[in-house]
């Protein structure tokens, strides 16, 4: 049985496209170009800006750091897509 191919204007339609997650979105994209200035990331160096306590929208200097992608994106989420992991 062929695998079933992906709706991505639904998904945009139904997630991506919510306002909430368009002002997620651009917080986590200012995240980065803040930690891009600090001279803590740079373009293509295959990490993550991290945000400790897993609120997108806390773009505080105490709660961004980088980690690499599968050490940032293995992280168990909640419903409420906070961190479980409190340590990191």
């Amino acid at each position: 049985m062929p695998a079933k191919k992906r709706d991505y204007r639904k998904e945009y339609d139904n997630y991506q496209g919510d306002p909430e997650q368009k002002k997620k979105r651009a917080s986590r994209n200012a995240a980065r170009s803040k930690m891009v200035k600090a001279g803590k990331a740079k373009k293509g160096d295959g990490k993550d800006v991290a945000h400790k306590n897993g609120n997108p929208k806390d773009n505080r200097a105490s709660n961004l750091t980088t980690q690499s992608k599968s050490k940032n994106r293995s992280y168990a989420r909640t419903k409420s897509a906070g961190k479980k992991n409190p340590k990191d």
